[in-house]
């Protein structure tokens, strides 16, 4: 597990070699002077020049981790742990469980991770200070193995899988935790993971990674034989599963006795492309979210027949593709991310009018990744093919004193320093962490706003 930053100001660095020369003896990481420093904005602020550089500004987090794994993941999600609820005191302890994208189909894998040692960004600053006061050799090794011990961990089981991942979720079963696959190879798998975890959580030592050999999935569902994305858990039905295919269908799933599940076989149909991502609804049982990449959004009632489950079509949601969407937790709000890089919040009031309630266009490239706060009710998260992730409170009202022009005045925060951000979640159980996977890696934190 390694350190990275994420970028935050831009630092006037120019300097001449005789300036250079001249600076060899100083400090190399003293401070650029605050009257020097500016805020960067991507897409507003004029570009670098020679001798500039964006730097991360420690000041603007409470917590900050990156770590990767070996190949690139491109969806995960947290796993909801015993360790408790609403846990404030670090440093923390949380887990996760992702799906690869390698090379090769046979060369992929589960990775459930054990994220340990979690601390904030003083006491990661007093860690690494130096002890004036002391000057024995033997000190100074045994403060650096103490040191080493404080550093975060992380503690990863891997179980083989053919295949690479499109989306992943996981999901509580009575005293099981179990994973849902979407695969590159035309297929959705559950996995048994309680092993795994259990095992992960007693690691210890440095970081490292094990294989676990697990003989099958608890399931498999062939289907169309054509891969997908959309797959969403319902958190009011237990064991139900939506899944939703590159050729227009959704189907609903249904757990029975013995680890196995009906899937129903006449799919919900009605879009015109691919179904892009699904979720349901947190607060009314069998009310479930599409969007595709037909521009629309749709609303099923799943309990009723499939041909008659549409309940409500908004035909033209964003200008092309809509790629992500988001369930509110308190509220029957909905928000949405289309590849013309706008974010909308859509009222379950007015959403058959096609009207949204509010409209944010500030990420320069298509949305990857929406997700409503699990305790704020008016706070949610987003990431975009612009390298940005972005955090908003839509009860935010303008304020002419302190507004930047250009920037929507319900964003919050933006989080920089990855490439290809691909899907953002908050953990459930530590208020305001937020993690996120990109193409290099993953980045854990927690902003000193949110």
């Amino acid at each position: 597990m390694h350190e990275e930053q994420p970028i935050e100001d831009v630092e006037d660095t120019e300097s001449s070699d005789e300036e250079e020369e001249d600076d060899e003896t100083e400090d190399e990481d003293e401070e650029v002077p605050e009257n020097q420093r500016q805020a960067y904005i991507p897409g507003l602020s004029r570009p670098l020049k020679n001798g500039e550089e964006l730097d991360f500004d420690p000041s603007a987090y409470k917590v900050f981790h990156s770590f990767n794994s070996d190949w690139p993941c491109l969806s995960f999600d947290v796993v909801k742990d015993g360790l408790g609820d609403n846990r404030v005191q670090f440093p923390a302890e949380c887990y996760i469980v992702s799906g690869t994208q390698a090379d090769k189909p046979r060369d992929n894998e589960i990775i459930v991770m054990g994220l340990k040692n979690l601390s904030t960004m003083r006491k990661q600053k007093e860690n690494k200070g130096d002890d004036s006061d002391t000057s024995e050799d033997e000190s100074e090794d045994e403060d650096e193995e103490e040191s080493k011990k404080r550093e975060p961990k992380m503690h990863a089981v891997s179980i083989p899988h053919f295949g690479g991942i499109n989306r992943i979720r996981a999901d509580r079963l009575g005293d099981s935790t179990v994973c849902a696959c979407w695969s590159d190879q035309g297929r959705v798998q559950v996995w048994n993971i309680t092993d795994a975890l259990n095992y992960s959580h007693g690691m210890s030592g440095e970081s490292k990674t094990e294989v676990q050999k697990v003989d099958r999935p608890l399931f498999t569902n062939n289907g169309s034989g054509k891969e997908g994305y959309g797959l969403a858990w319902s958190s009011l039905k237990t064991g139900d599963l939506a899944t939703g295919d590159i050729i227009k269908k959704i189907y609903l799933w249904q757990m029975k006795e013995g680890g196995q599940w009906a899937v129903g076989a006449n799919p919900l149909t009605g879009h015109k492309k691919s179904v892009e991502d699904l979720s349901w609804s947190l607060t009314e049982t069998g009310l479930l979210s599409s969007c595709s990449a037909d521009g629309s959004i749709k609303l099923w009632d799943t309990r009723s027949n499939p041909k008659d489950a549409c309940v409500c079509t908004v035909q033209k949601a964003h200008e092309s593709d809509v790629n992500v969407i988001s369930w509110n937790r308190h509220e029957n709000l909905i928000v949405s991310g289309g590849d013309d890089g706008e974010l909308k919040v859509w009222s379950l009031k007015t959403i058959q009018f096609g009207q949204p309630v509010a409209v944010f266009k500030y990420h320069n490239g298509p949305i990857t990744s929406v997700e409503w706060h699990p305790d704020e009710t008016t706070t949610f998260m987003a990431s975009g093919e612009d390298d940005q992730t972005t955090m908003w409170d839509i009860a935010t009202e303008a304020d002419g004193q302190t507004n930047i022009d250009g920037v929507p005045p319900q964003l919050m925060f933006v989080h920089m320093g990855q490439k290809e951000v691909k899907e953002v979640h908050w953990h459930p159980q530590i208020p305001g962490l937020a993690i996120n996977t990109s193409i290099d890696g993953f980045n854990v934190f927690k902003t000193i706003n949110i």
